[in-house]
């Protein structure tokens, strides 16, 4: 393990969110997206982190410069996603939306091959998704199955036809939340026996690790056929926003440290737990997370 992590993250968000500063409007501008949030974690976490991404058009630009990780990126004609929050009220409002574009074939290529370079180079990988279509469902399943078959440990973060296409390549460890297993049709409930069968078919995928977040309830793990809740420190929490990606990210950045997969979890844990503590999204420092990770408690299920 070379204690590094590539992230996937095809076309990233520029975010504009809008808070208030003593009764005037105070404006952040962010780079975001799934996959710049679990980066952001992971090298917080101490562990070396590169990012894979196409950035293009005006909100590209912006963001080459914004991105505060190390960035691999394909330059396409295709424009980056944007958005503008109002949270002046405490709560997030949406005011403008702007969906990314679509990769072309040649552009899907590039960054495919980039990203596959990166990932076996780190030994580990996380699969994040768009917040558009912007590349094929299919990517997924193929990306996975090669990082896999030439040994690379795969942490996949998706839902939808993403995660379906993900699951015929087989990951190494699968976080979803309990929502997204009902919607997707992969859970008849979310209740606790519906989401353990639900656990055990997934991880017929090839997955040593399920793990599904359920909002404020305790998450539910399976690691190699044992199961697991895990109870965190109770905390305030200021934006739900961004607790399950810093959870993946703690996941991915304890398995390219070597740790065991029940030590992961409780980075994964403590790090998602933090995170709703404050205002950025995917941030938190690591003394912070080491503090939190060691009042992180696994149960088996059946003494829950």
């Amino acid at each position: 393990m070379t204690g590094q992590v590539a992230v996937f993250a095809p076309s990233p968000q520029l975010t504009i969110t809008v808070e208030d500063l003593d009764g005037t409007p105070d404006i952040h501008l962010h780079a975001g997206g799934q996959g710049v949030w679990q980066s952001r974690m992971i090298a917080s976490l101490g562990v070396d982190v590169v990012l894979c991404a196409a950035l293009g058009g005006e909100t590209g630009h912006v963001l080459r410069h914004l991105i505060d990780v190390e960035l691999r990126a394909r330059d396409v004609a295709a424009r980056n996603g944007a958005y503008v929050h109002d949270r002046r009220e405490g709560e997030r409002e949406p005011m403008v939306q702007m969906q990314p574009d679509h990769l072309s074939r040649h552009e899907l290529d590039d960054l495919y091959e980039m990203t596959l370079v990166e990932s076996l180079r780190a030994g580990v990988a996380v699969l994040s998704g768009p917040s558009d279509d912007v590349v094929p469902d299919e990517l997924y399943q193929r990306l996975t199955a090669d990082l896999r078959a030439n040994g690379c440990e795969v942490v996949v973060d998706l839902s939808g036809g993403r995660l379906a296409a993900a699951l015929e390549g087989g990951p190494s460890i699968l976080k979803v939340s309990h929502d997204e297993l009902v919607e997707d049709g992969l859970a008849d409930s979310a209740e606790v026996p519906d989401l353990v069968k639900s656990c055990y078919r997934l991880a017929e995928s090839g997955a040593r690790a399920v793990v599904v977040s359920r909002a404020a309830d305790p998450t539910l793990a399976l690691i190699e056929g044992e199961l697991f809740t895990v109870e965190v420190p109770t905390l305030s929490t200021v934006d739900t926003r961004g607790g399950g990606d810093s959870m993946t990210a703690g996941l991915a950045a304890g398995t390219a440290r070597g740790d065991s997969l029940h030590e992961a979890l409780r980075l994964g844990a403590a790090a998602g737990a933090l995170n709703v503590t404050r205002h950025g999204l995917g941030t938190g420092s690591g003394e912070g997370v080491a503090e939190l990770t060691g009042r992180v408690e696994l149960r088996p299920l059946e003494e829950a």
